[in-house]
């Protein structure tokens, strides 16, 4: 008998590699184990409680930040083991043994580890709705292969996730989610489903995309066949440009874990069902034009990552025309209709600036008889398509703007004579057109409203004191401030959006002296 105990507690050490990792891999036959503890196997063969078989001595396993999970489903991911830490402090490290159904998971702290430990021996770890096994392990320390660029991603996409302010539910749904939500910004071309795949197919197998237009701006909805294919992704690819300059991508994990698709079609698709119907007058989808796509549009896309090229001239022909082909799809003009305006505030000057910021405003009418709304001409459709997806539902003099295309084609002046108290306002010569010059840099710099300036063109002997004071005098406050090396431009940082909106509105072209005028945009950057 005694021999028989000595038999059910001896523990098993094997060596395995993986990963480029050397790890002894704690083999107890655990099943039915407390979280921390290990115990004998009585217990562990299914002995019922109050069984006459014996009970043998509990071991306390000291703490390490090293915690041993066992159990894990077949189909468990990285990230969702990961997902297991993430609560309790920064993960640093992990090790999933395959074969095995286990893994070891580094806490960047010894004191993360123990509260991760102590709250799941109150709480049952689930992964997929199945109970996994938490305890220390016997390893300091995971001493895995740097290279491993897979785990790297995945921890980085995470450390990203862990950012001040993110909720813990919100990140381990977004760590275990395999579908992304696309927004494209700057869409001077049309994006199509064969784009999107050829794209984001680099990262893992890409198994279907809904495209949509919400709140006036085209996103779409893409799902991977695992979750650290869309981490991969969303890592390499959110801020990059699809094409030069334009067609910005922004990426964030939606809740949906799969996407019902029951169209193949040039708005949805289901790579894995191409048996679908196309939907009543919708073009139907051909697996081998996909194929012939994957293999030709190599020039297009460029290498990932990086900015991902710019348009060859053949490209840039045929995206120019869909270009146009995309504005008389939206019964499109260049004029949009702005409602929900503070009718006490806003002036047609007002308006130019903050419009002017996404293209060439050519006039402004503020409605007489309904002065909450106005006009706005810009020079040309996709610059209104442009200030439309980045202005509609900000906030401007304390009001949320509505911003919708017009069915207007031009916005009329007033006629020979006719007084409208200066509602009606015409920009076409102006010089402050941020985009008249081809190839100017600021087509490179168009992003949505943001907290965060970028100012140009300050004198040398304008200090940071002195910007700081002008725009908190615009009724904000200011919450950072940062140089550029030559001290020509610099980001300036307002408490919120509204408030870098009104200090963009007030201090563009602002005279600092010497017929020097402040430049204003909206930065991607933070301080």
């Amino acid at each position: 008998m005694v021999a028989c105990v000595q038999c059910r507690n001896k523990r098993e050490k094997n060596r395995s590699k993986h990963g480029g990792a050397e790890i002894i891999t704690e083999m107890d036959g655990i099943s039915d184990v407390a979280v921390g503890v290990k115990r004998g196997s009585d217990e562990l063969n299914g002995a019922p409680n109050g069984s006459d078989s014996k009970k043998l001595r509990v071991e306390e396993a000291l703490p390490s930040r090293v915690i041993h999970i066992r159990k894990l489903p077949n189909e468990a991911s990285e990230t969702e083991v990961i997902a297991l830490g993430l609560p309790f402090g920064k993960v640093t490290n992990i090790l999933t043994l395959k074969g095995k159904n286990q893994a070891f998971l580094e806490m960047g702290t010894e004191e993360a580890a123990v509260t991760m430990v102590n709250y799941y021996s109150k709480v049952t770890p689930l992964i997929r709705n199945i109970q996994v096994f938490i305890q220390y392990s016997n390893h300091k320390e995971l001493k895995t292969d740097a290279a491993n660029q897979r785990t790297q991603a995945v921890l980085q996409a995470v450390s990203a996730a862990q950012s001040p302010g993110s909720e813990v539910q919100e990140v381990l749904a977004a760590v275990s989610s395999p579908v992304l939500r696309i927004i494209i910004d700057n869409m001077f071309y049309p994006v199509t489903l064969d784009v999107l795949q050829q794209i984001f197919s680099k990262f893992g197998t890409v198994m279907k995309i809904i495209t949509f237009t919400k709140n006036n701006q085209f996103q779409a909805l893409l799902q991977f066949s695992d979750p650290v294919s869309a981490q991969q992704a969303k890592l390499a690819l959110d801020g990059q440009n699809i094409y030069n300059s334009c067609c910005t991508l922004r990426i964030d994990f939606s809740k949906l874990v799969n996407l019902n698709v029951k169209y193949n079609n040039d708005k949805s698709r289901d790579y894995t069902r191409p048996e679908l119907p196309a939907g009543d007058g919708q073009p139907s989808f051909d697996p081998t034009v996909a194929v012939a796509f994957s293999k030709d549009s190599s020039s297009l896309l460029g290498k990932i990552p990086g900015a991902l090229n710019p348009l060859s001239a053949a490209a840039a022909a045929a995206a120019a025309a869909g270009r146009v082909a995309l504005a008389g799809q939206t019964g499109s003009s260049g004029v949009l209709l702005v409602s929900n305006l503070n009718e006490e505030m806003v002036t047609p000057q007002s308006l130019f600036t903050l419009f002017g910021v996404y293209g060439d405003v050519q006039r402004v009418k503020i409605l007489y008889n309904k002065k909450d709304s106005a006009l706005i001409q810009m020079s040309e459709s996709n610059q209104a398509q442009l200030a439309m997806s980045h202005l509609n539902g900000q906030k401007m003099y304390g009001k949320i703007i509505r911003v919708t295309l017009s069915k207007h084609q031009t916005v009329a002046l007033p006629r020979d004579g006719l007084d409208d108290q200066g509602l009606t306002k015409d920009f076409a010569n102006s010089p402050l057109h941020r985009f008249k010059k081809p190839g100017s840099k600021n087509f490179q710099n168009i992003f949505p409203p943001s907290a965060t300036l970028h100012l140009s063109n300050i004198p040398q002997d304008v200090t940071e004191d002195d910007l700081r004071l002008l725009f908190s005098n615009t009724g904000g406050t200011v919450k950072a401030f940062k140089f550029f090396q030559d001290r020509k431009m610099a980001l300036i940082q307002m408490s919120t959006v509204e408030e870098a909106i009104q200090a963009l509105i007030d201090l563009h072209n602002y005279n600092m002296g010497g017929n020097q005028h402040l430049r204003v945009s909206f930065s991607k950057s933070t301080i």
